[in-house]
């Protein structure tokens, strides 16, 4: 049984620095263990999906980041970023140097969307178009925005603000944290109309009120709900009953369709009932969007009519969920996109009784990566409080690790010619991007290139 006190506190290490994992950090030092964290990110700056997924016109999610911001400023954490878990450090690396591992990578890639016509030119996945505008450094600086009419395939927030960014223009989201390149793409962005697409009704819709009605606040777009897309059955009248939200949701959608169409510039049409059947190509190009016609079948479920509609579009964006992506070193489920857990905890055979060979040994995931890429940011909290109660319960059984001291690992890494930055180099990035923005009375201006982001943060640098 091992002991750990102020002097020889438990050594964790957390792989992703985005709520998850900063939120694991948290529920650790708020619990009565004595703790020493370091939080591994592979970009050079940390809070992962509020500052790479978050659509840069919502500064009331991205204000997220001051809670944020008062778990790292706590001396038990360490940020070591810009370091590439699986290339730059491994598992076996790792147990070197920490009692436990976490697991908090979350999801970033689009999941699957089998219907013909996917890999046609024009055709493209949320995600990445997300990446481009929040002005990830490792994806392309330009995106093609030549379409004048544009679906989007989903009804969930992502769907909602890849339509959203589509139908604004480039100057409404200026004062935003937009780098140059993306406003550039977004100021000669020709989409006049944009589709959003849902395979079931409005009761099933996946929004949330405050991003449907926040879709109505631009003075350039023009949100428009077919009066026979507002359809319920028995299932959707009971989901109605039992949660504010969908209610919310309904009536919204409701007033929009029975309301006169305005005149404001672009068009944002929200469809229910239309499933997706095949993208339309010529030459390789999309053309147009085939949707089958739903019905609902009492359950709040749908089938199909057998009737189909053909819409005028010239690309298309699927935003049917995100997808983790395949850890290595641990076990995978491909099909969920999640690494095989309970509560937490990895699992390496769950046909074995005795938990030394059940589970793999201190090795534990929370967030998406825990439990799938569903719910808001806020959902990850519960993820985490569960996580790290199995990780305490575990931790007297821990084999201690070998290299204990803090220096040990960033020694190892120094060695290795890593430039990895720090808490420190955040508050410096933080000041520079913030200087870039102040001559155009702006919060800031996101650094997109990463080797600016590193000389920005004087990698190594305390």
């Amino acid at each position: 049984m091992t002991e750990y006190s102020a002097t020889n506190p438990l050594r964790i290490a957390i792989v992703g620095a985005g709520p998850a994992g900063i939120y694991a950090a948290d529920a650790l030092m708020k619990s009565d263990a004595e703790v020493s964290i370091d939080l591994y990110e592979r970009m050079p700056a940390p809070f992962g999906l509020i500052r790479y997924g978050v659509a840069p016109d919502h500064p009331r999610i991205k204000g997220i980041v001051t809670a944020l911001h008062k778990v790292l400023d706590k001396p038990q954490v360490r940020l070591l970023g810009n370091i590439d878990y699986g290339t730059d450090i491994t598992l076996s690396d790792m147990r070197r140097f920490y009692d436990a591992v976490i697991f908090s990578t979350g999801a970033n890639a689009d999941r699957a969307l089998p219907v013909p016509g996917i890999d046609l030119d024009g055709s493209y996945g949320a995600a990445d178009f997300v990446s481009w505008y929040d002005g990830h450094p490792d994806v392309p600086r330009s995106w093609p925005l030549d379409a004048e009419k544009v679906a989007v395939l989903g009804v969930g927030n992502v769907a909602l603000d890849v339509a959203r960014v589509l139908a604004k223009t480039g100057d409404e989201l200026l004062p935003t944290e937009i780098p140059p390149n993306v406003y550039e793409g977004l100021k000669h962005n020709k989409a006049i109309e944009v589709h959003v697409f849902g395979r079931r009704g409005p009761a099933q819709a996946k929004f949330t009120p405050l991003e449907l009605r926040e879709l109505d606040h631009s003075p350039t777009i023009e949100v428009i709900v077919d009066p026979e897309d507002i359809d319920y059955d028995e299932g959707s009248e009971a989901a109605r009953r039992h949660s504010k939200q969908v209610d919310m949701v309904c009536n919204t959608l409701e007033q929009w369709a029975i309301r006169d169409v305005g005149n404001r510039p672009h068009k944002l049409f929200l469809h229910f009932f239309e499933s997706p059947h095949e993208i339309l190509g010529e030459d390789g190009k999309v053309v147009g969007l085939r949707t089958e016609r739903t019905q609902l079948d009492g359950t709040g479920n749908v089938k199909g009519t057998g009737d189909y509609n053909e819409w005028d579009v010239q690309a298309v964006y699927r935003a049917v969920g995100y997808l983790s992506q395949n850890i290595p070193q641990l076990p995978f489920d491909e099909q969920a996109g999640t690494v095989p857990n309970e509560a937490g905890r990895v699992l390496a055979d769950d046909s074995a009784d005795d938990p030394a060979r059940r589970f793999v040994p201190a090795t534990y995931v929370t967030g998406w990566i825990k439990r799938g890429p569903v719910g808001l940011i806020g959902h990850t909290k519960g993820d985490a409080n569960e996580t790290i109660a199995c990780l305490l319960d575990d931790a007297a059984k821990f084999t201690p690790a070998a290299e204990r001291d803090p220096e040990a690992v960033t020694t190892w890494l120094e060695d290795k010619g890593i430039p990895f930055t720090t808490w420190a180099g955040w508050y410096r990035l933080d000041a520079h991007e913030r200087s870039l923005g102040e001559p155009q009375g702006r919060e800031r201006v996101k650094v997109v290139e990463r080797h600016e982001m590193l000389a920005a943060s004087e990698p190594h640098k305390a």
